[in-house]
């Protein structure tokens, strides 16, 4: 278990270095029109950056240096604009100075219309040209947005206005008042949430089922109250990271309505985002969305709430309330305002619901039921029907040798039947992930290429076993080497497949207890084969050895087998137990997620 935990720490160790800009690599394309970063913080009001041109007036083909400079920053999106329209487009294209710390992008269909940087290195100054085109505005006012680190940043710094010659004079246009809208107010819990009117007064969705969060640290807790037009959401749960339920459409992470409540030191901020795809979800402001914002942390447990209207018109995004939709219960790691990738599988409804109905009290479970039957059927397959297989025609065929039906000793057909068993089961198990997933899943690493090479083998096996040549035919030798070689090959790689498949986010079973359990499984075979071996060896040495009377030879080898068949009946007797209690532990823990 070292090895995943450590891959798993290195890992958010890499991203809480990257995680000083929402786009380290520079590529913004998406903020080219407003400018605006997507790390769900208030931009700085007193810029501390500016932009130096190399000159005052310009005319069409002219090529002017441009200079960001300023205390250290990570990253910058600059563009030029209109001085008469700086909410349109950008205006001409740059040519870069220094490609190792600048990069052009392409904004409305422009190529070079805007600079980013293309590392999160700090730096204290850039230079670049701009290129005048020759449908260049009389006025041209450059924009730049800066970022310190994720949550300090400043949006469109303006630069002096530079004029074409001969242009009238530049009168400022007059800023559309607004009124401002007041932040929504966010206060302190004084009390943990309660479970008591779930069902009843409270739509609530809990992890593990009926645990309640008053007094459950561990218990995920949802719950909704409809109150006329409007709804009061509250939401617990242990996290150092942050917490986040979503309404989806369907049973897939995308285009989905999103709130976090995200810990930042000792203070937890409210965010509403949309999910598009697997794709770093986009944070949208508060305003006009959410009310009535409260939060709680102690002892690792997050507890936000808020309070939010069931209809939203004109605002995007946000889904209608009284309508059925799966909920999503995630859970991950945040740093400095950021978030990363849930590391856990986010628990899911069984079904769609309507929080704003009658009050119900749902469960959820954290692994799709075809995944549940896909890890059930490929457990019952290679820890039990084909173990005892092996077992049986290994050495049970002196135990079982009288003939049986079709004329066959009975230890073949109980080693023949379970061995259909497993490639039946395999094959049913094998479909169920494509199914699930809509096809090949690239986030499952090696475990889908041992699935589809086990396949393989549990199909090839019977069929090999098809052509069996008669028992003193020369080719029965080669048959079975090749047989033994084939099957032993699947069983190693099964059980490769499985430890690595019990790792998915997928099936989400209890760690380390996972892997403690399968490794008991595999001593447990090996150590049954091995005791079987010595048993086996020692009784054909006890019968070497007796006195050479043919009499006694005979008679003490009756005795001798006979007590040799016991012992193995009362030995596999055993096996199958033990492999029972594995198989039960493991389909309980499937059970459970």
């Amino acid at each position: 278990m070292a090895a995943p935990e450590f891959t798993v720490s290195a890992l958010v160790f890499v991203l809480l270095i990257c995680s000083v800009a929402g786009y380290p690599s520079g590529k913004v394309v998406m903020s080219c029109g407003g400018m605006i970063p997507q790390h769900g913080h208030r931009p700085q009001s007193e810029p501390v950056h500016q932009i130096t041109v190399s000159q005052m007036k310009f005319k069409p083909g002219d090529q002017i240096q441009v200079t960001l400079s300023g205390p250290q920053f990570r990253g910058f999106l600059l563009e030029a604009r209109d001085a008469e329209d700086l909410s349109g487009p950008p205006v001409g294209s740059f040519t870069l100075i220094d490609s190792e710390v600048s990069q052009l992008l392409t904004c409305e269909d422009v190529q070079g219309s805007a600079v980013s940087h293309t590392s999160p290195s700090k730096k204290t100054e850039i230079k670049v040209y701009w290129n005048a085109p020759s449908s260049a505005p009389n006025h041209i006012q450059f924009l730049v947005t800066v970022v310190e680190k994720y949550k300090i940043y400043w949006v469109k710094i303006p630069s002096h206005i530079i004029s074409q010659p001969n242009a009238p004079t530049f009168t400022t246009p007059k800023a559309t008042t607004q009124p401002m809208t007041t932040s929504p107010s966010v206060s302190q819990l004084t009390k943990p949430f309660s479970a008591s009117e779930c069902g009843n007064k409270k739509f609530c969705v809990r992890s593990p089922l009926n645990c309640d969060p008053e007094s459950e640290p561990a218990c995920v807790f949802l719950s909704f109250t409809r109150d006329d037009q409007t709804v009061m959401v509250e939401m617990s749960g242990p996290s150092e990271g942050y917490l986040s339920f979503a309404f989806s459409h369907d049973g897939w992470m995308g285009d989905d309505d999103a709130y976090l409540c995200i810990r930042e030191d000792q203070t937890v901020y409210i965010r509403p985002s949309y999910l598009t795809g697997r794709s770093y979800p986009v944070m949208e402001s508060t305003r006009g969305t959410l009310e009535d914002m409260a939060w709680r942390l102690v002892d690792g447990v997050i507890q936000c709430s808020f309070r939010r209207n069931i209809t939203l018109p004109g605002v995007k995004n946000r889904f209608v309330l009284n309508e059925s939709y799966y909920i999503f219960l995630a859970e991950g790691a945040a740093h400095d305002g950021r978030i990363f990738r849930h590391l856990k599988q986010p628990l899911i409804t069984y079904e769609k619901y309507d929080v704003t109905g009658t009050p119900k009290n749902v469960g959820g479970s954290r692994s799709s039921p075809l995944l549940k039957a896909h890890g059930a059927l490929m457990f019952v397959a290679w820890m039990t029907t084909v173990s005892i297989g092996v077992l049986v025609a290994r050495f049970f065929r002196s135990v079982w040798s009288k003939a049986f039906f079709l004329g066959e000793a009975v230890w073949f057909q109980v080693h023949r039947i379970l061995m259909l068993a497993t490639s039946v089961l395999t094959c049913i198990a094998f479909v169920m992930p494509f199914v699930y997933r809509g096809g090949w899943s690239r986030h499952a690493g090696y475990h889908p290429y041992l699935g589809c090479t086990v396949m393989t083998l549990a199909v090839l096996q019977p069929l090999l076993a098809t052509f069996r040549p008669p028992l003193h035919d020369p080719r029965r030798q080669v048959f079975n080497w090749t047989h033994w070689s084939v099957g032993t090959a699947a069983r190693i790689i099964a059980v490769a497949a499985m430890f690595l498949g019990m790792d998915l986010p997928g099936l989400n079973l209890p760690s380390p207890q996972k892997t403690y359990a399968m490794m008991g499984f595999v001593v447990w075979h090996i150590g049954t084969e091995v005791l079987l071996e010595i048993h086996a060896y020692r009784l054909s040495r006890k019968v070497e050895i007796l006195d050479d009377d043919r009499i006694q030879i005979l008679q003490s080898l009756t005795v001798a087998e006979a007590e040799g068949h016991v012992f193995k009946k009362v030995v596999l007797v055993i096996y199958i137990c033990g492999n029972m209690i594995f198989l039960v532990i493991f389909l309980s823990a499937i059970n459970q997620v």
